[in-house]
């Protein structure tokens, strides 16, 4: 099986924190439709994206009818606080998009953090886990939660964990094997100020194999790089 995970950067979350995609783009409707032409172009069985806008998914739908959706849609509405939001639906999703048969198991917020949290979908006999895991403390409860997720296995876990891959392999525990990318390579979350560029995005598996882990650069369309892997 081929996944690939992406954070495509929520408009609001992009304006509220002055983020330089939100200067590169001041149209976001030319942005979430160079988000649908990078995801439409993957030839991954598996696609998990994170901080998908309420307009995001529906541009996304009407251009892949062939494929599968499964979202789940966060009770927290991002709110902007310094511009008004060119968004119509401004909802967020955590979303997979799936090529061939497939099935939802879960699709939960995390109790601690109504704006992440997991989405688990069965593909082929394999629990295939989109998560968004929230960048502070609270962080610990999720990652408990994505390992009960997660088990029994076979697993694949996919996502921005916020936290880079020897923080996330303590955290979840030795049954979990986290790919690796090249360190002299592309960061998942890259960086253009003095702030370092970070492997916060990755793909995980409990029960498989992973091989031909990638970070694949995404030409400023998001400010994280998409990641992809086979695994088996």
């Amino acid at each position: 099986m081929t996944v690939a995970s992406w954070n495509v950067l929520h408009r609001v979350h992009a304006d509220n924190w002055a983020s330089e995609i939100a200067g590169r783009w001041p149209d976001e409707t030319d942005r979430i439709a160079a988000v649908t032409a990078l995801v439409a172009g993957r030839a991954e069985q598996v696609i998990a994206l994170q901080e998908v806008s309420g307009d995001q998914l529906a541009d996304l739908r009407k251009s892949l009818p062939e494929r599968t959706f499964h979202t789940l849609r966060y009770p927290r509405v991002p709110r902007p606080k310094q511009v008004a939001s060119q968004l119509s639906e401004g909802f967020e999703a955590l979303v997979l998009i799936v090529d061939g048969p497939s099935r939802t198991l879960a699709a939960e917020p995390f109790d601690n953090d109504p704006g992440n949290g997991a989405l688990v979908v069965e593909v082929a006999g394999v629990r295939v886990i989109a998560t968004h895991v929230t960048g502070d403390s609270r962080r610990n409860r999720q990652f408990a939660r994505l390992a009960e997720l997660a088990t029994p296995g076979p697993a694949v876990l996919l996502g921005d964990f916020n936290a880079d891959s020897s923080t996330v392999a303590t955290a979840l525990g030795a049954d979990f094997e986290i790919a690796g990318f090249a360190p002299d390579g592309p960061a998942t979350r890259p960086r253009t100020t003095t702030s370092k560029s970070q492997f916060i995005d990755h793909v995980i598996t409990r029960g498989l194999a992973v091989r031909e882990a990638a970070v694949v650069p995404v030409a400023g369309v998001s400010d994280h790089n998409l990641v992809r892997a086979a695994v088996g």
